[in-house]
């Protein structure tokens, strides 16, 4: 029988909200969440997504577990839970950075054993990869890339690299730093599984979430208006 008294996520948000004495306005000022979407949150009336648990879990600061304890669905039930979600062509959650469009499949599902992503790689040079992330990402756990379409250019601390095509695949330690690279003109794509470590199923998104946030901050500075210098005051005739 299904246990009816079990805490919803809402109500979770609602007691760690009051706990740090905030009121829903300030932390819709922390989130970027409306007041009126904060509230049908904590009513249960509107489902908590992927998005909106992340920026829960910022504002409050604290972990994206703790706003799911004992939340229906928030863990994978003993011997499976049946489970699914079915993505169309198209669908799925896009981050986008200079180095990679990366689409996340799945991301309604929490606690996942491993996070489905396609990618389609656009940096060329490692250079052109560290200017983005600072170096070559690591991140807890292992990793499986199959190309679909192009050349993708492996690249990683400890291996020389490999150029990998069409129908070509890498499975690795994903703690070790890489980056995959264009190899070749055209589209270069491939899919990818992420299997973290328990617990640190964030520590990979985050890195490509933050630069495509800084993505796309950079167009709204470069658009600020230049004040134009002040003209000369032309001198009076007499």
């Amino acid at each position: 029988m299904a246990n009816d008294t079990a805490v919803n996520p809402g109500d979770h948000i609602r007691n760690v909200r009051k706990r740090m004495g905030l009121t829903l306005s300030e932390l819709g000022a922390r989130t970027g969440l409306a007041v009126s979407t904060l509230s049908k949150l904590e009513k249960g009336n509107v489902s908590l997504s992927y998005d909106k648990l992340m920026l829960l879990s910022r504002g409050l600061g604290v972990d994206m577990a703790e706003l799911l304890s004992d939340a229906p669905g928030a863990r994978p039930t003993p011997g499976g839970g049946g489970r699914r979600v079915v993505h169309r062509a198209g669908e799925g959650q896009p981050v986008l950075t200079q180095s990679y469009q990366q689409v996340y499949l799945a991301s309604e599902l929490l606690n996942k054993r491993f996070t489905p992503i396609v990618v389609e790689v656009q940096a060329r040079s490692v250079e052109e990869f560290k200017a983005e992330f600072g170096d070559l990402i690591r991140h807890p756990g292992e990793e499986f890339a199959y190309v679909l379409e192009g050349e993708v250019a492996f690249h990683s601390d400890l291996y020389a690299p490999v150029v990998l095509k069409a129908g070509d695949s890498i499975y690795f330690d994903s703690e070790m730093g890489h980056a995959y690279l264009k190899a070749a003109d055209g589209p270069c794509r491939l899919v990818a599984s992420c299997a973290p470590r328990h617990g640190q199923g964030e520590v990979f998104s985050q890195q490509f979430r933050e630069a495509s946030q800084r993505m796309a901050e950079e167009p709204a500075v470069a658009a600020k208006p230049k004040r134009a210098p002040a003209a000369k005051a032309k001198p009076a005739r007499r």
